[in-house]
């Protein structure tokens, strides 16, 4: 069979529900939604530790992140791993990385398995930004005008016109956008302008009826934000209340202003395709290294175990697989990507890759021992924005997280802005449990309702052995 070519799209913090082919009801992404209408959009797609270095590892090795050895964003992936690239090149694929590498930088982090890549140091930056061309003793670092979603497209159809026509192709544009801060282009400048964006039902939310690691959380729309996310001066003087709606107005915009340049990006890449004659034989995927607050729960970012942060987007295209406008609801997450990438270059499964390709799923047919429940870890202890380290399960009807206080953290952690009351530390761990069909929003913890004590004690012995069959040690 021949090998598909692959333009995997990746953006950073988009959520879900801003995307319109997922029923968002604050913006339009026509060009992602010719994806989904072309494809499949996959509705139960998560990430297993919603943070963007250990996403990205997990997304190329297809481990989980305590195999990886990327639990944090201070930990750089170890290049000498196996990755789903790697395996396409020696499968006879010609591959290419641009844009955000996230992974470690300096010659022992730059992007391996590419014939060709272009990175961004760090985050980088909306405007001029520097890359780092591949070249020897870890590449070769200028600034290249532009904005940056521009930049990072041109990249990869430059790239696109250059390749061994020869070859299959596995193209990986990873896009800056729209993570914080969510600064736009002349373009889009407009968008949204004298108009009231309609709030989530929860920005308002008080934390009551949940673990008190939502209560300590320094992401609160407005309260924790700056000069800088918002691109006015806050007046901190205001109630909570009128300053998250304040807040949310302005952070929203601007971070839908991002989104749509990202989706006239894309646009531009699917025309590429079309006039070069490459879509049928193209698998397209559109996605997010993981979920992000869009107010919900009053928060930004993301972290959490929690529906808005842990979803990603995942939208596939590819006509000689897949029927228009399909649809799946199986439970699938990122690390499943590098072994799905792998079956559709023909290779076998892989030693080692603890997910699972899904490839069946694209002509409708799920298999029957298919994953009935997602793993999630987030390590990070207090970190930038005072989430406490967690872990959990989630199934297709309810979720249970485990959070505790003391022992992993950043080093030289300081609490700063955080109030007294907010400290995470010494604190006794705690337990939540949402029921998933009666709650979606996650705004009551059944973990101490007697009538969920059944559930509670099935859920915490799938939890144990999911941890023992992936090898992760509890706290």
């Amino acid at each position: 069979m021949k090998q598909p070519n692959i333009l995997f799209i990746m953006a950073d913090d988009h959520a879900a529900h801003a995307i319109s082919a997922y029923g968002s009801r604050v913006n339009r992404t026509p060009n992602l939604d010719r994806i989904a209408e072309g494809g499949m959009r996959f509705d139960n797609c998560f990430c297993t530790n919603s943070i963007c270095t250990p996403s990205r590892a997990v997304i190329l090795s297809g481990t989980h992140s305590h195999v990886n050895g990327v639990t944090t964003l201070a930990t750089p992936m170890d290049n000498r791993l196996q990755t789903f690239p790697k395996l396409l090149q020696q499968a006879g694929y010609e591959t290419a990385v641009f844009g955000k590498w996230h992974l470690g930088e300096g010659p022992e982090h730059c992007p391996t398995g590419f014939d060709d890549w272009a990175v961004l140091p760090g985050h980088g930056y909306y405007f001029n930004s520097d890359f780092i061309f591949k070249g020897p003793n870890g590449g070769t670092q200028r600034p290249v005008p532009g904005y940056i979603t521009d930049v990072i497209t041109d990249l990869s159809l430059d790239w696109l016109k250059r390749r061994d026509r020869r070859k299959p192709f596995c193209l990986l544009t990873h896009h800056k956008a729209p993570h914080r801060q969510w600064l736009t282009d002349e373009a889009h400048a407009g968008l949204y302008l004298g108009e009231t964006l309609r709030e989530p039902d929860n920005l308002q939310d008080d934390y009551r009826h949940r673990a008190f690691a939502a209560e300590a959380a320094a992401m609160r729309v407005g309260v924790y934000m700056n000069q800088g996310d918002l691109q006015a001066e806050i007046n901190r003087s205001l109630p909570e209340s009128e300053l998250r709606s304040w807040a949310y107005q302005r952070y929203l915009k601007a971070y839908l202003r991002v989104v749509a340049g990202i989706d006239d990006n894309v646009g531009r890449l699917l025309n590429a395709l079309d006039a070069a004659g490459l879509a049928e034989d193209t698998v397209v995927i559109y996605t997010s290294d993981q979920g992000f607050f869009l107010g919900d729960h009053g928060w930004f970012d993301k972290r959490f175990m929690y529906e808005e942060s842990l979803r990603m987007p995942f939208l596939l295209r590819y006509p000689r697989e897949v029927a228009p406008g399909s649809v799946n609801r199986d439970m699938v997450a990122n690390v499943d990507f590098a072994p799905f990438f792998t079956d559709l270059a023909g290779l076998p499964p892989t030693a080692g890759f603890q997910g699972r390709s899904f490839r069946p799923m694209l002509g409708g047919h799920t298999p029957a021992d298919w994953r009935q429940t997602l793993y999630y870890r987030y390590w990070m202890n207090r970190g930038d924005h005072n989430v406490a380290a967690h872990y959990g399960i989630r199934t297709l009807k309810h979720k249970l997280i485990y959070y505790y206080y003391d022992g992993l953290g950043l080093p030289g952690t300081t609490w700063g802005e955080f109030p007294e009351a907010c400290k995470l530390e010494g604190r006794a761990p705690e337990w939540e449990l949402f029921d998933l069909e009666k709650d979606p929003r996650e705004m009551n913890n059944v973990a101490n309702d007697p009538a969920y004590a059944a559930i509670r004690r099935e859920l915490t012995g799938e939890l144990h052995r999911l941890q023992a069959e992936l090898g992760d040690r509890p706290f």
